[in-house]
């Protein structure tokens, strides 16, 4: 059972799969193990972590926390820094309501377990609408009017002024100043019914491929091209360059006190369920 081929979930998103090129692609020692991947959306893969269906998974931290009695998560792989939080954003012009705090009272949301979303509840507990949709399709929404402001994450961040938005509120700011730590945003969990030995093997094996990609960083640009195909290459670029970092590498004493902070906070809000505390590899 431990020698199956490993069902490997990540996004399309540029950071993802700059950091499992070489892992997918042969270009490092995998110490024997194979892996199938699966790419999808992050509250999609979320979803899929819900009925078990991955062995290893990108996870939201915020899906995580609801999942730390069957994943636990890798040192390695982490989306997680300073000034990479999400953006709260609204149709450029609207009323801004003078120096009171603007609140939405709708907003497009990319997906219920998405961090995002966890720190929206947060920031501005009172919205009363949220409507779920992919993260590609919400500046979309917020200029056809379906929805009064959005949550952007990923290469969003870059596009949106131009696209005629702009911003409420930057919530890796809001988080930072609470907490003085960088904002966990996603991370890579594996699966507890595989071995110890196998999780460690996991984690060793993601982060000589995340070593690979920061020495060798064009090795991996058919790639990320195959899959951000409509992405302007130096938004390409911005968007590796803010996500994977030396967190990415390894969480690290910071990384790691930012992700146990926000699993406690959660469970303290009874937002994330309780639970045991062994839940990093």
């Amino acid at each position: 059972m431990e020698n199956r081929t490993i069902t490997l979930g990540f996004s399309p998103c540029p950071n993802d799969t700059f950091i499992f090129d070489a892992l997918v692609n042969g270009r490092i020692d995998t110490e024997g193990l194979t892996f199938e991947p699966h790419l999808a959306d992050v509250e999609a893969l979320n979803q899929l972590a819900f009925r078990r269906k991955l062995n290893v998974t990108k996870l939201s931290f915020n899906a995580f926390g609801h999942l730390a009695a069957t994943y636990r998560l890798l040192n390695a792989g982490s989306a997680l820094g300073r000034g990479v939080g999400p953006l709260l954003v609204k149709k450029a012009g609207k009323e801004n309501y003078g120096g009171v705090k603007y609140i939405p009272q709708s907003v497009a949301i990319p997906g219920h377990f998405t961090t995002a979303n966890y720190l929206l509840d947060l920031a501005y507990p009172a919205i009363p609408r949220k409507e779920e949709l992919v993260f590609s399709e919400i500046e979309g929404a917020v200029l056809r009017g379906e929805v009064e402001a959005g949550l952007l994450i990923h290469e969003n961040r870059f596009t949106y002024a131009e696209r005629g938005l702009e911003k409420i509120a930057d919530l890796g700011e809001f988080w930072e100043d609470r907490t003085g730590l960088p904002i966990p945003l996603g991370g890579i969990a594996v699966c507890r019914s595989l071995s110890v030995g196998v999780q460690e093997k996991v984690d060793r094996v993601l982060r000589r491929s995340v070593q690979y990609a920061f020495d060798h960083p064009d090795a991996s640009a058919d790639y990320v091209r195959s899959h951000a195909q409509e992405m302007d290459p130096e938004v390409t670029r911005q968007h590796i360059d803010l996500y994977v970092t030396d967190y990415t590498l390894d969480l690290g004493e910071e990384g790691r006190a930012a992700v146990r902070h926000f699993i406690d906070d959660g469970r303290a809000r009874a937002i994330i369920p309780a639970g045991d505390d062994d839940y990093i590899v």
